[in-house]
């Protein structure tokens, strides 16, 4: 009795230390970016914290255990990257003993009982804060006083071997103090049933942390290729994860109308449907059929509510994009009367840039994009609502009379001036509906709207922050998970070309160079885009998007100066486990990304000419030893791509080995790669890479020969 009287003075105690405000942590040495070993602190949850602790640990409250923690490498495999980590000597051990307490951030204290309970099976019981007296051990609670120290999704996270402890401002803060913590326990604690018998421990750590921008995102393109609500549901989990807050849904494209707008049914029943797959893809690379064999199918707004929410837990804002004024053939199908062009119009089976587009000079265009928008506004709570802008082709304006003749009446000077008259005007509808318009970097031409944010994709970022708009980063350079792994294509699944290795999108900085430091704030973040043409399923989506979007996920929330290469590798591998339980189908940072490939030759439209053609490249030194060679045509640049009928490898001029297949490189390319046998070199003997080629719709293209070689195995 006595002992137990003491547990429960010791508890009350601690009670007692918890709700003190003054109450805070032993001081520590703290470097900032860099784990540190330290002196164990006390638990520090101030009001508003979330506080786990073990009641097979409370008779220790006074005394920490001091045997050292094991870690990866050189510390907790955290991604993104926290801003300030200190590692402690010692573990917490969660069992099914534990409890959770709250007082404000209810739902974040449900959102962590359930993540715990699918691996642990612990049904861990959540309470108010005040029964904690009564035997409640773990407690989360809301600090909405301390916003100017932890920021909107700031957190404080601390870990003794008694307790664990998460403080923040808002419950953003809460959930991702949450994110972290089931990062800190082992893998295992993703997986998707019971993980029965196992050992539950979480290295002591104290963190504290919140992101560099608010803009974390990531754009799924639904319009080329359609994912289920539940596949959306999939990448919104992982997005979590990873602290990614913003999912840009690319609704609304040429290629098909997904989302529902009941005073307009037949952009669902006509735009959301095409003849088939398209993009060259195998028929069964997708189930998006419908019972006539068209590919298509759309989300019906109560998908989208569903979505919405689902969303909304994880703390993720969804950005809805409608495509306008180009982009447009889906609605255009549906009702011709509101476009330019030539018609009549058809849903496409392949992308690129199309001439179907929206008229202005046609008074209902503006009443039916303002309707659709006002059903697309009352679906998203979200600040912002995108309407692409991207890619228009002005022919089709240049040869209206009436879009010339509104030119004229408006005083602009050309089709460019056009287009930035028609953003104005829909963003005068979109701020009407309480909501700011975003577009890509084209809105910036013939001059920006007045309270319009930038999405750069191919500059202009600079010139729109230093104007005073907001601006969201997204490169191709950097953050075009479409864009190939390796320079091996044939090794990879098919993409839309181009070559984003993991460290180049690890090395975006999102703040441009010479952006003036007091328009700086004016960035608000990074996102990467998953372009779909060439990606018909949810692995291969996964494929693409990881791990590539957790380095973008790092860029986006660490300090700059948090950032190393070598350390979120090390991280990854890690994350990797997570993933794995998961089942998301990443792929593996082990994997080459073929930087390894050599330059063979290059092509440049000197050279080109709109017959086939052969061109030769000396490739005597790279005749180093037996094996096989992947040649790739890797397009850089130009109007125009080439189309390859077949390559060969010649020795002292006579053919050796040849493979025969039509290929393109380009913007879009198909089968670039070439594989060829390469023999052991004879002394002396002279060596030619000799593809026929011919300029496709024109010469001017040029572009690298990439040699991949791979050494015959020794037996």
């Amino acid at each position: 009795m006595e002992s137990c009287s003491r547990v429960r003075l010791l508890r009350n105690a601690l009670w007692k230390l918890l709700i003190l405000h003054h109450f805070q942590p032993k001081s520590t040495r703290k470097l900032p970016y860099t784990p540190q070993i330290g002196i164990p602190s006390g638990i520090s949850p101030h009001r508003g914290s979330m506080l786990l602790t073990s009641s097979a640990t409370l008779s220790m409250v006074l005394a920490c255990s001091q045997a050292a923690t094991a870690l990866a490498g050189n510390g907790p495999a955290i991604i993104p990257q926290p801003a300030h980590l200190e590692s402690q000597p010692g573990t917490f051990k969660l069992t099914a003993k534990a409890e959770i307490t709250f007082g404000g951030g209810e739902a974040e204290a449900q959102n962590l009982a359930a993540a715990l309970r699918t691996a642990t099976g612990y049904k861990l019981p959540v309470s108010p804060v005040a029964s904690l007296a009564k035997g409640r051990e773990i407690t989360i609670l809301l600090q909405p006083n301390q916003l100017d120290k932890y920021g909107a999704e700031g957190y404080e996270l601390t870990v003794t071997p008694q307790a664990v402890g998460i403080t923040a401002a808002t419950e953003a803060g809460l959930f991702y103090g949450g994110r972290t913590l089931l990062e800190l326990l082992p893998p295992e604690i993703f997986s998707t049933n019971v993980v029965k018998h196992f050992d539950w421990q979480v290295p002591c750590v104290h963190i504290t942390d919140q992101p560099r921008f608010g803009w974390r995102g990531l754009m799924l393109d639904v319009s080329r290729h359609f994912f289920t609500k539940p596949e959306v549901e999939q990448l919104l989990d992982v997005m979590a994860l990873h602290k990614l807050n913003t999912f840009h849904w690319h609704l609304v494209d040429d290629n098909g109308w997904r989302i529902e707008i009941k005073k307009y049914p037949k952009l669902t029943s006509i735009g959301a449907w095409r003849g088939g797959v398209g993009f060259g893809l195998p028929t069964n690379s997708t189930t998006a059929y419908g019972p006539d064999g068209r590919y298509g199918v759309f989300y019906t707004q109560d998908d989208i509510r569903e979505v919405v929410a689902y969303a909304a837990k994880r703390h993720i804002t969804i950005v809805p994009e409608i495509e306008m004024p180009g982009h447009s053939l889906a609605a255009l199908a549906a009702y011709p009367e509101y476009g330019t062009g030539d018609g009549p119009f058809v849903v496409p089976l392949k992308g690129g840039v199309n001439p179907g587009i929206y008229s202005p000079a046609k008074a209902g265009t503006f009443q039916f994009l303002d309707e659709v928008l006002t059903e697309v506004a009352q679906l998203f709570p979200g600040k912002y609502i995108h309407i692409g802008g991207d890619e228009v082709p002005k022919g089709p304006w240049k040869n209206d009379a009436a879009c010339q003749a509104l030119i004229k009446s408006e005083g602009l000077k050309n089709e460019e001036e056009l287009q930035s008259w028609f953003v104005r005007r829909i963003e005068k509808i979109v701020n009407a509906k309480g909501k700011t318009l975003i577009g890509w970097s084209e809105i910036l031409q013939g001059g920006l709207a007045q309270n319009a944010t930038v999405m750069d994709w191919i500059g202009g970022a600079r010139e729109a922050a230093s104007q005073g708009h907001d601006v969201v980063m997204s490169p191709t350079s950097n953050c075009y998970l479409d864009y190939c792994q390796s320079r091996d294509q044939a090794s990879e699944p098919r993409a839309i070309g181009g070559f984003l290795p993991l460290k180049k999108v690890y090395g975006l900085e999102p703040v441009p160079d010479n952006l003036a430091p007091e328009m700086q704030k004016h960035i608000l973040g990074a996102q990467g885009n998953i372009w779909t043409e060439y990606i018909p399923n949810l692995k291969h989506v996964e494929y693409m998007a990881f791990p590539r979007a957790a380095a973008l996920a790092e860029v986006a929330w660490s300090p700059r100066e948090a950032r190393n290469l070598d350390d979120f590798k090390r991280r990854l591998k890690t994350n990797e486990q997570r993933l794995d339980r998961l089942g998301v189908n990443y792929r593996s940072s082990a994997l080459d990304d073929g930087t390894a490939a050599v330059t063979a030759g290059v092509w440049h439209p000197a050279q080109i000419k709109t017959e086939p053609t052969p061109l030769d490249w000396d490739v005597t030194a790279k005749v180093t030893a037996a094996g096989k060679v992947n040649v790739t045509f890797d397009y850089t640049d130009g109007a125009c791509g080439i189309d390859i009928a077949w390559a060969a490898l010649l020795e002292d001029g006579k053919e050796i080995s040849r493979d025969r297949h039509a290929g393109f490189t380009g913007s879009s390319p198909r089968k670039p790669v070439y594989k060829l046998d390469v023999p052991a070199p004879k002394p002396g003997a002279h060596y030619t890479l000799r593809a026929q080629i011919a300029g496709s719709g024109g010469t001017d293209s040029q572009g690298n020969v990439l040699w991949i070689f791979k050494p015959a195995v020794v037996q």
